[in-house]
């Protein structure tokens, strides 16, 4: 799989990069001193564009997921991964939506999987996704979405941590 030879940026606490690795290397390392980002679409009535994963992806296969998400690759800037992974996953160009960032998390800190950047954006249609990326997307409201992955709906794990974080209260 391309994927596997995808090489990230590895960084230290502060997020200075301090190397490179391949992806696979990354995942079969368990490390977390690595950039991603992850985007919410959010319509008119406040609900989360969700999908759910499809059954090749090698992690969290057939899982819910943010509405976008990816790694940061190697001399990448977090934009320019938002701005590349709208396109891939969900035919989006950054300039045609209204986004905002909604916070930069660090793992340790926020016990999340890496150093991410987690953005929203507003979008009323459902977004033209990428077949092999997603299956199935359902709108839900914050609370249904927490409800559902409660009751036990499997799930990338992340998901309900940033939900929490910036959509509950």
């Amino acid at each position: 799989m391309m994927q596997d030879l995808e090489i990230l940026d590895i960084v230290d606490e502060s997020d200075c990069v301090i190397g490179q690795k391949k992806r696979s290397e990354i995942y079969s390392q368990g490390l977390c001193n690595f950039r991603v980002v992850n985007a919410f679409v959010v319509n008119s009535l406040g609900q989360l564009w969700i999908p759910r994963r499809s059954a090749q992806k090698r992690i969290f296969p057939l899982c819910l997921d943010v509405s976008m998400g990816g790694h940061v690759e190697s001399g990448e800037s977090y934009e320019d991964a938002l701005q590349r992974e709208l396109k891939e996953e969900l035919n989006l160009k950054l300039d045609n939506v209204d986004f905002r960032l909604l916070g930069y998390l660090r793992p340790h800190q926020h016990q999340v999987s890496a150093f991410m950047k987690v953005y929203e954006i507003k979008l009323d249609d459902n977004p033209n996704y990428n077949q092999n990326d997603f299956i199935e997307s359902f709108w839900l409201s914050p609370s249904e979405l927490i409800e559902w992955l409660n009751k036990g709906e499997p799930a990338k794990s992340d998901l309900i941590k940033l939900v929490q974080m910036f959509y509950v209260n």
